[in-house]
């Protein structure tokens, strides 16, 4: 009867132990690449592990663009600026521009030499902002877009000082030379978020609420293209941000807003072949993911050596 209590004891202890543990919320699911991204949805900058835990996170209202500094340090940007935070608890801004009345802000770049590329929505400008808050160069980017929200979204300099810019009421993606000369115009089929320049020299465009991504050559040849049905499980919403992998991979921000909150992945890696490698399916600790940066991939990206 001593031992008959004892396994008595045992089984109802062993019992609570499971009921505990089916009480507990569910871990996320794995991400398979630690990263930093901008969950638009929740107003947030977050970085999350491999395993799909949030480590760190800092309130952005309208965050888009973000990148990992090679000291450690967070840029990003939000409504009307662009913060540099330091990467622990207790989230030091160290340095920060922040933006004209009117406008907004959705993209920046760290460059070579410490200062930071911006274009601004609502005075429809180009700036490169040095440390001490001095603009060393300012460009006209003139667009039919009266509305500020809508004028531009991610833009990037290349290595041969021309500009790379979605222009997102227009449906075009702009390249302008050094002095803001446009030198080519590239329509696409929806409202662009994104535009890269390939190591093969042609440009990877996410198409926005056309729900593409597509490459085009230098003739503007549409040459592959990732359609809203060709992934199962994975229809293509509002293509955001993109990173290209130096494998060739593209890992792509599924955008949610403009109604499909909930409705598919949120961010998924996949091959030229249309294979999909991992995805993030976590809308427990997401809501609209528009950009990423993946924290394990080598790389200089004031140098350009991280392609997003």
């Amino acid at each position: 009867m001593k031992k008959f209590a004892v396994l008595v004891a045992l089984v109802a202890v062993v019992g609570l132990a499971c009921l505990g543990r089916a009480e507990e919320p569910k871990a996320a699911p794995a991400a398979g690449h630690p990263f930093i991204c901008t969950d638009l949805g929740q107003s947030k900058v977050l970085v999350v592990s491999a395993e799909g835990k949030i480590t760190w996170e800092y309130s952005a209202g309208m965050c888009q663009d973000v990148w990992v500094l090679p000291n450690g340090n967070y840029l990003f940007t939000h409504a009307r600026g662009v913060k540099e935070v330091t990467p622990d608890a207790e989230k030091k801004v160290v340095w920060e521009y922040k933006s004209p009345d009117g406008t907004e802000i959705h993209n920046c770049q760290p460059l070579a030499d410490g200062a930071v590329l911006v274009v601004e929505c609502g005075t429809k400008r180009l700036i490169e902002i040095e440390r001490d808050g001095k603009i060393r160069k300012e460009l006209k980017v003139e667009t039919a877009t009266k509305d500020a929200h809508p004028q531009f979204r991610i833009a990037r300099k290349l290595a041969d000082g021309h500009y790379l810019i979605a222009f997102n009421g227009e449906r075009v993606v702009r390249e302008l030379d050094g002095e803001g000369k446009v030198l080519r115009t590239i329509k696409v089929p929806g409202d662009p978020y994104i535009g890269l320049r390939l190591p093969n020299g042609n440009t990877l465009i996410g198409c926005g609420d056309g729900h593409k991504l597509i490459e085009v050559d230098p003739q503007d040849k549409v040459v592959w293209q990732l359609e809203e049905n060709d992934l199962p499980g994975i229809p293509l919403r509002f293509v955001a941000g993109v990173q290209v992998l130096p494998s060739g991979n593209m890992v792509v921000c599924n955008w949610g807003g403009h109604g499909h909150i909930g409705e598919q992945p949120l961010v998924f890696e996949v091959t030229r072949a249309k294979k999909v490698v991992w995805k993030v399916d976590d809308y427990a600790h997401f809501m609209a993911i528009a950009h990423i940066q993946l924290m394990d991939v080598k790389g200089d990206v004031t140098k350009g050596e991280i392609l997003r």
